[in-house]
Formats: structure tokens, sequence, C-alpha cells
């Protein structure tokens, strides 16, 4: 397959339109990172998402819409809360899990009874999603498991000759994927830690909103771990490199890694240091795109600084632990 790469400019988002009303693939860019999207109601289209991907069939997509007037394709139920989180964080980096209409196909949801719905501030991703007059499923657009895709390269180095086109367009400016809502309780549950935060949640809605227990933690080797959302896996967002999070004080970690800089240097190991000096926001947005780059470069190690676990900062450790497997080193 010959993967064109169009443009963001009108005439090729009309060219990607088509592709995906005709059911092929087509990688856009949204804030969050780029996602890779078919027709949400074409089960066959969608099945090409997992294909192209590797993508585990029990993992769901999420499907982006246009306007609030698209939800109504995609749920039959919308509270008070819902609203309120639709007018406030729409458009913007944010899912809400809701029960599915029946006609939304089940390979589209990885089988469950939900869905994720949202709708994306960049203004290519939602000119695409209009043009082509369908609710588009979009997962991540690289290859399962991999770092996250923050600009259009890194969508090129994983699935050139795998899918039908991509539109060239700016990086990502949030850098990791969007807060997943469960909003099919009475509480809400925070899946995915994202841009949007727990606390900003609580403060609309005036209530308490719990996060996931498996967030942030290494499952049991016997838990059942079952995804209600995106990237929930175990193992995601992974370099090629061993990595290693160094987690403590800032004068700890740094000492610490400093120290395991030099022996794995006088190993005649590459070591690639990531630090963000606590700037939670240029880790969310450098964070993945500095993983693919280590990879490109052919490092045999990374040593990260963890950010404190609050915020923003919870969201980017979470893929950091994530991407490391969870080998942490407590200084």
């Amino acid at each position: 397959m010959n993967t064109r790469k169009l443009t963001d400019k009108k005439e090729d988002i009309e060219i990607a339109a088509k592709i995906i009303a005709d059911g092929g693939l087509v990688a856009f860019p949204t804030e969050t990172v780029y996602g890779l999207g078919a027709d949400a109601m074409n089960p066959q289209a969608v099945k090409k998402i997992y294909e192209a991907k590797g993508r585990p069939s029990d993992n769901p997509t999420i499907v982006h819409i246009a306007s609030n007037d698209d939800m109504t394709v995609v749920t039959d139920k919308v509270t008070k809360d819902m609203e309120r989180l639709m007018e406030r964080f729409w458009p913007g980096p944010m899912t809400m899990i809701v029960q599915k209409k029946e006609d939304i196909p089940y390979v589209t949801t990885g089988n469950l009874e939900t869905v994720g719905v949202r709708m994306p501030e960049n203004e290519v991703a939602r000119q695409l999603i209009e043009l082509s007059g369908r609710v588009i499923a979009a997962p991540s657009a690289n290859i399962s498991g991999k770092p996250s895709p923050t600009n259009f390269r890194h969508v090129i180095d994983d699935l050139d000759g795998k899918i039908d086109a991509v539109i060239c367009s700016s990086p990502s400016n949030i850098g990791i994927e969007s807060t997943v809502i469960d909003m099919t309780g009475e509480t809400p549950v925070i899946l995915r830690p994202g841009y949007i935060t727990r606390e900003n949640v609580q403060w609309l809605l005036k209530k308490n909103v719990e996060m996931d227990s498996a967030l942030n933690r290494k499952p049991g080797d016997d838990e059942d771990f079952s995804p209600r959302a995106p990237g929930m896996k175990y193992r995601h967002y992974a370099p090629d490199a061993e990595m290693i999070i160094f987690q403590g004080k800032p004068e700890a970690v740094a000492e610490a890694m400093d120290l395991e800089q030099r022996e794995r240097q006088s190993l005649g190991e590459r070591v690639c240091i990531i630090s963000y000096d606590g700037d939670e926001k240029a880790a969310a947005r450098n964070f993945f795109a500095q993983l693919r780059q280590a990879d490109k470069d052919g490092y045999d190690i990374i040593l990260a600084a963890a950010l404190p676990e609050k915020g923003i900062g919870f969201s980017v450790m979470n893929r950091m632990f994530k991407s490391a497997s969870f080998n942490i080193r407590k200084v």
C-alpha cells in the first residue's frame, strides 16, 4: 500500500475525508497525539485500525465527533454532568465513557457496552470529521505498545505502507492522550489521567471524582486487567531501550542518575537522560518524542527523573511508569 502524504490544506483534508467515507484509514493531527482514524460505524474499516497497529481486539477505540449534536449518533443518554463537562472541556483533551447506542459496532468499543467519545480541539481534526460526514474511531497512530506519535514523522516511521494516508500538520501541542472519564455511574471515575485533571473535574461538577485503582501501579501477575479505556494495558508507550525511573528528592535523584550514568558509560553503553526539572507541561509535550528519538539514536538505556505525582505530573508519570514497565528506583 502506498501511504499518501497529505497537507493540512482544505483540498487535502477533503481527500482524506473521502478516504474515511470510503472505508479507509487516515492518520490525522489532534492536540493530544496523532490519531489513526476510520469510520466508527463501519466494522470492516475499524478492523483495519487493529490490523495496521497490531492492536489487541479488547482495547477500545475513542469515537471522535465534530459537534455536540454528534453525541446523538453515539449515545441515547446525556446527563446534566455530561453536559457540564462538554460545555467546559469540549472541544479539548477530554474523553467521556458513555453507554453506547445499539448500532455502534462492538469492534469499535472493544466488545464493551460503553464507548469513549471526544471532540478534539484541533481544527484539522474537526474539519476531517465534518467533511467525512462520519464519526471517526481513532486510537493513537502508532504500532501498538510503542510511544504515542506527536508529529507526522512518528506516524510515517510506524505506519508507512500500512494505512491509506497521513495528514502532515503541526506537532501535537499537549503531547499526552486525553483524560478518560467514565460517566456511566453515579460517581465519575478517571480511567486514564491526562491534561484535564481530577481537580479540574471536581471543581466543575462540585462532587467527588474517583481515580481508577489501577492507575500508576503495576498490576499483579494474577490480576484480571481487561481494559475499560485505551492505554490501560500494562506494557504501553514502550521504547526499545531499557528504562529506569529515579524517584525521590531532586538532589538525591540527580546524584543517583549521575552515578548510574557514569557506571553505564564505563561499560560502553550509550545513556539518554530525561529530566524536566518539575516542568509538567514541558514533560507532557516532549516525553513521547524524546523516547522515540532515543530509539532512533540507538541509546542502550534511558534514565528518567520522576515528576511529583500531582496535577498533570500524575498524568505524565502514568505514561512514564508504563514506558519503563514499572522499573522504578527509589532514592
